[in-house]
């Protein structure tokens, strides 16, 4: 159901604002004057973004910890006095055997991922409820669609993140509340500074091929708060593979995994890290993560043919 209003009108949160798609969808909704909440742990970014911005606000916010939560939707309130609009975006992840990645990265995905969109749904529709209006926007992805081998514990947060998402749309409408939307997005790997923030402990550089532009998730997520949908798949390579997956589950799964680790393990040599799961990092700072751009100077250099860039 079209549920069309001037973004000049719209007060919307964003978490994970500091880059990739969070930076992005700020940027365009700037553009078109809604009024942001913008939320990071990397205060400085969030700060000159809410300058660039406008009509904007920065709160430094972890979202793992529901005491930060809690301060961003106060702080949202204060400054405008209502949430239109709730994008859980904030996100990290791990990349490698599961062995492998030491359990305290494990466990603080969990806590990052599905605990930090827990919290903000939590705020996000008790208010909704009480104006009996609302849009809250959850980031799930691919990998809660099919399960991806060396992105175990990211992948597992993210089919948490698809249930929820589905009980919590299901509840609004048991309930009776047609103006509030619960959306989910999930896109294909996508060329932010996601990668380079990951976790990798698969010994190769973090990539994926081929990936898709952050401006396709970026127009699907703002196309969603004129058009609210429960589930939006994002691009054909997320499509393709879900249909594929329903079709031939055992098969699709199976030439998932057989390219994965090939692209993994042709990648270049990595040393391991933690990324910035724990703490924040000073570089992966726009919109796109240049890695398309990399990978494709990679294979020019190795000469690799376009057909080794093509999933199967």
């Amino acid at each position: 159901m079209s549920n069309k209003i001037p973004k000049s009108l719209l007060t919307v949160v964003i978490t994970g604002a500091s880059s990739g798609i969070g930076r992005g969808v700020a940027k365009r909704l700037a553009a078109e004057g809604a009024q942001l909440v913008l939320a990071a742990r990397r205060t400085s970014l969030i700060d000159e973004l809410a300058l660039e911005c406008g009509n904007a606000i920065a709160v430094t916010t972890d979202v793992a910890k529901e005491e930060d939560v809690a301060r961003l939707f106060e702080a949202a309130i204060a400054k405008y006095g209502k949430v239109d609009v709730w994008i859980n975006n904030a996100g990290v992840g791990a990349i490698g055997p599961f062995t492998d990645i030491p359990l305290k990265d494990h466990i603080r995905v969990v806590e990052t991922n599905v605990f930090g969109t827990i919290y903000g749904s939590h705020y996000a529709l008790r208010h909704f409820k009480e104006r009996r209006a609302g849009t809250l926007i959850n980031l799930a992805s691919v990998t809660s669609k099919i399960s991806f081998p060396y992105y175990n514990t990211y992948s597992a947060t993210k089919y948490a993140i698809a249930g929820l998402n589905g009980s919590l749309h299901q509840e609004m409408e048991l309930e009776g509340f047609e103006d509030i939307h619960v959306c989910a997005v999930h896109p294909w790997a996508t060329d932010t500074p996601w990668f380079e923030h990951a976790g990798n402990y698969s010994g190769h550089e973090a990539q994926m091929k081929p990936m898709d532009d952050a401006d396709s998730v970026v127009d699907a997520i703002v196309k969603l708060l004129d058009d609210p949908q429960e589930s939006v798949e994002v691009g054909v390579k997320t499509k393709g593979s879900t249909i594929s997956s329903n079709l031939m589950p055992g098969l699709t799964e199976d030439l998932n995994a057989k390219y994965l680790q090939k692209v993994m393990q042709d990648a270049p040599p990595a040393e391991n890290t933690s990324g910035s799961i724990h703490e924040p990092m000073a570089t992966g700072v726009g919109v796109s993560g240049g890695i398309r751009k990399r990978m494709k100077r990679q294979n020019e250099s190795d000469g690799a043919s376009p057909d080794d860039q093509v999933s199967p």
